[in-house]
């Protein structure tokens, strides 16, 4: 059975995207991308708002022989993972292994969960909100910055009650945290 992974990289007043939907400041240096890389091996299918595909979908492209190693890499994992992309505006897939469904339905992942053996990664905080909704995601890695943006969107939505427990933690050389915790009972 696969799991869902809900992992992203957000500011240590917990948001995404600053208030102009400006992420610039996150960044990966290499550290951080080639321990993000090996997170990402194992992912058969990546969930995607609109937003969050629009930004990714660069990684078609991304990763010539020009590019350094890291990016090649991500580039390679990338392409060679289903995605699935929520939107009702977005006409069609720009991307290979890609196909559009309006609505997100939580049975649906449900089934994907259980007939997969490959980990399911959900990007972008309101697609996922929808998923935490739902009870669907099975663990959550974060990638904290050592920045403040004063606000903007979250990584978890408003409102939200959730018991973690705690999997694992790493520290940096640029002073970004990575924290992992699975979802309590």
């Amino acid at each position: 059975m696969g799991q869902l992974i809900y992992s992203g990289i957000a500011s240590l007043d917990g948001y995404m995207a600053d208030r102009d939907g400006n992420f610039s400041w996150s960044e990966p240096d290499e550290e951080v991308h080639t321990f993000i890389n090996n997170l990402e091996r194992d992912v058969g299918t990546y969930l995607f708002g609109r937003r969050m595909y629009q930004v990714m979908s660069v990684w078609e492209t991304l990763g010539g022989s020009g590019e350094p190693d890291v990016i090649q890499d991500y580039a390679r994992i990338w392409q060679g993972a289903d995605k699935v992309v929520y939107s009702t505006s977005l006409p069609a897939a720009a991307t290979a292994r890609t196909r559009i469904e309006r609505t997100f339905d939580a049975d649906a992942i449900r089934t994907l969960k259980s007939s997969t053996s490959g980990n399911i990664s959900i990007g972008g905080p309101t697609l996922a909100a929808a998923a935490i909704g739902a009870g669907l995601v099975d663990e959550y890695q974060l990638f904290l910055n050592p920045v403040a943006v004063g606000g903007g969107l979250r990584f978890l939505p408003d409102g939200l009650t959730l018991r973690l427990e705690f999997l694992e933690e790493r520290t940096f050389g640029n002073g970004v945290v990575y924290l992992r915790y699975r979802t309590r009972d």
